[in-house]
């Protein structure tokens, strides 16, 4: 593959619902361009973009793949990402290396949800977008009702380049509107043919629709127009192009993918309408040396800078870290500096990913996207650059884990193998995570839905060899007391030889909040218990904390007061004291009312107002309460509320469920408070129950 110049680049992410056919879409693309000799399908497990064993055994994409096609002296970088939302974070790393957005609609099913989250990403950045309706040759498929619905959501800025020569089965090819041509297949091969007669009177709004857009893109075409001058085609691309890189015009294309129609056209207008990086605004970014804001042109006179947007863990061939260069030149002699670690890289090869192809070339230029092999330290979001002229762009912001459940080693061996595997695929997906809870002794793994850890412990097994499960997670309760009340510890024993002897009277009260570290207060007064021996009885108290009397889960919000004892002089140690204080502890705490806490966790709730009435109910089943609801833009609503995690577990599938996924959530643990005592009496005869087994 040769080295392209800036301005024939066009690195364009597609995105859309899953299913709308965008991994179908990118390998009709790669085939007009020459990658490959024949398109594969996803039912066959043969496509460019699926390449991942989970993939093609699940028939859709969960990971993105970058797919460069070589077309019309240019270079398409297609980022094709996942349309499930249990892996939309390639989404959100592909947005910050894209130049132009294609979505894929389904011509049968319209404007989906996965649609909406397209909508809604692409709101969130300055970049040009086509829609492209896929799957026109599908039985019902009706293009006049999916522009209804497209109008619907984006507004009159939708406006079709192209109409379908018939539709459903017997669509046979596109008559594109703005140059008043055909393409039509025939012989499994699309044709350039004149517009059929029977279109052309169709074809007249949609082209008037377009002109008056063209128009408005400048003064001097308003003005001409108005007059009822004819634009010329110059001026007619000319408008097109400023109008869709501005935002006012989104055009509308339709296609068969599967059958490759349309799709010669969508190419064509790629590269006539959509920016290169070179159209792109300078990337603002920071000197590592002193903190100051640097501004980055995509040009080739810049010095070099690239983001590394992906990264692909395979424990055979090692880390391969996926990058957009963003300013200069890279070449295969190029000093790299990670000035986000403040580490150099040592490179020996420039790679074009296609796939899982790796494609070795001598240098990439400002715009491109290429792949460093073994990188030492970098990760995804760090910047790579010249270490003459360091820069730091900002990290890429990937949305939060939503659901978590606990991750257990199926044998002895996979212990100690877990740790690393589970490392090594964070670098792979930051929107997972895991954590070690100490109190319920489980090890935690967190992503963005049940399909998404899955697919997780199917990958520890494909590439670490790591067998595991997914059990439900532990609540981790604790226990704290209501009412103050006195104990005696007296630990005497007597066994040959020298004794033991401690003799200790603490008070027990609850703190300021259930939520309060255990404080220990000295009252001794006229040396009933020596000052040495004192941090024993603390040290012996803080112990007991960690194991309540009802349930046996940690304790808090408890103030324990030593105001008497008595000694031995010759029996007394520290072990006695401690020994006491345990005593102390098992019968005061069982006297001071001890009740269970649960931990409570604050919902920030993002819903269309129409589901409304559905959460309310739901979080009231959840013994939820509701703090707070405040309208924003799109018609939604922000539910702030507070529930028990014990009701939560499942809350990421349940809300997808109850708002056809159009709902999203984020919590945060607030504080512990008091348990119902049906939860607590369940909670605690479980306790005893698993107790007895042991």
């Amino acid at each position: 593959m040769k080295t392209y110049p800036t301005k024939n680049i066009r690195n364009i992410l597609l995105l859309g619902h899953g299913g709308s056919g965008k991994t179908t879409l990118t390998e009709a693309l790669a085939f007009n361009g020459g990658a490959i000799d024949r398109m594969g399908r996803v039912d066959e497990g043969n496509t460019l973009s699926d390449f991942d064993p989970e993939e093609k055994r699940r028939m859709f994409s969960i990971s993105s793949s970058i797919i460069p096609v070589e077309y019309g002296g240019h270079k398409i970088n297609i980022i094709d990402v996942p349309g499930y939302f249990d892996f939309i974070g390639d989404a959100y790393a592909a947005l910050r290396v894209a130049d132009a957005v294609v979505i894929v609609v389904d011509a049968l099913a319209g404007v989906q949800v996965g649609t909406e989250k397209a909508i809604e990403l692409l709101s969130k950045v300055d970049v040009p977008a086509f829609i492209v309706v896929n799957k026109m040759d599908r039985e019902n498929a009706t293009f006049a009702k999916v522009m209804d619905n497209l109008k619907e959501a984006f507004g009159n800025k939708v406006i079709p380049f192209e109409l379908p020569m018939g539709e459903g089965e017997d669509m046979r090819g596109v008559v594109n509107i703005v140059d008043m041509t055909g393409s039509e297949r025939k012989d499994n091969r699309c044709f350039d043919v004149e517009v059929p007669e029977d279109m052309k009177e169709e074809l007249e709004p949609f082209r008037e629709m377009i002109m008056e857009s063209v128009a408005q893109t400048s003064e001097d075409l308003m003005e001409k127009y108005f007059d009822g001058e004819e634009l010329t085609e110059d001026e007619i691309h000319h408008g097109i192009r400023t109008g869709v890189l501005d935002g006012d015009l989104i055009p509308v294309l339709c296609t068969s993918a599967v059958q490759n129609i349309g799709v010669e056209t969508l190419e064509n207008m790629i590269i006539a309408y959509l920016p290169s990086p070179k159209d792109a605004k300078p990337v603002m970014g920071k000197d590592p040396r002193d903190g100051k804001e640097v501004e980055r042109a995509c040009g080739a006179s810049e010095s070099f800078s690239a983001l590394v947007f992906k990264t692909i863990v395979d424990p055979f061939v090692g880390k391969l870290s996926i990058f957009k260069v963003m300013s200069g030149v890279l070449e295969a002699t190029t000093e790299v500096y990670n000035a986000t670690k403040e580490a150099k890289e040592k490179t020996n090869h420039i790679y074009v990913l296609r796939g899982n192809k790796q494609i070795e070339i001598e240098a990439l230029l400002a715009g491109d996207i290429g792949a460093f092999s073994k990188l030492g330290v970098t990760v995804t979001g760090d910047t790579l650059c010249d270490p003459k002229d360091p820069i730091v762009y900002d990290k890429i912001e990937f949305p939060k884990p939503v659901i978590s459940m606990a991750i257990e080693p199926k044998t002895k061996a996979d212990i100690d193998k877990l740790s690393t595997g589970l490392h090594r695929l964070i670098e792979e997906d930051p929107t997972m995570s895991f954590n070690r809870n100490n109190e319920t002794k489980q090890t935690l793994l967190s992503g963005l839905g049940e399909m998404h850890l899955e697919v997780i412990s199917n990958k520890l097994q494909q590439k670490f060899g790591v067998g595991v499960n997914l059990e439900p997670m532990k609540v981790p309760y604790r226990e704290t007391i209501r009412k103050s009340a006195s104990a005696q510890g007296r630990h005497k024993k007597q066994s040959g030889g020298s004794g033991q002897f401690g003799d200790v009277w603490v008070t027990f009260e609850p703190g300021d909040t259930p939520n309060d570290d255990f404080v220990f207060i000295d009252k001794v007064v006229g040396g009933a218990v020596p000052r040495n021996f004192i941090p024993a009885v603390e040290k012996g108290l803080q112990d007991c904390m960690v194991e309540g009397v009802l349930a046996g889960y940690p304790v808090t919000g408890v103030k324990a007061t030593l105001y008497d004892g008595s000694y031995h002089a010759v029996d007394s140690d520290e072990m006695s004291f401690k020994m006491a204080a345990t005593l102390a502890y098992r019968k005061g705490m069982k006297e001071a009312s001890p009740v269970l806490l649960e931990p409570i966790y604050k919902l920030t709730i993002t819903v269309p107002e129409e589901y409304m009435g559905d959460i309310m109910g739901d979080l009231n089943k959840k013994r939820g309460r509701i703090m707070g609801m405040e309208p924003i833009e799109g018609g939604k609503q922000v539910i702030t509320a507070e529930a028990p995690l014990a009701e939560l577990f499942k809350y990421a599938t349940e809300l997808r469920s109850m708002t056809q996924a159009r709902g999203e959530f984020e919590m945060e643990y607030v504080r512990y408070e008091e348990a119902p005592a049906m939860i607590s009496d369940k909670v605690v005869a479980e306790a005893q129950a698993a107790k007895e087994k042991k």
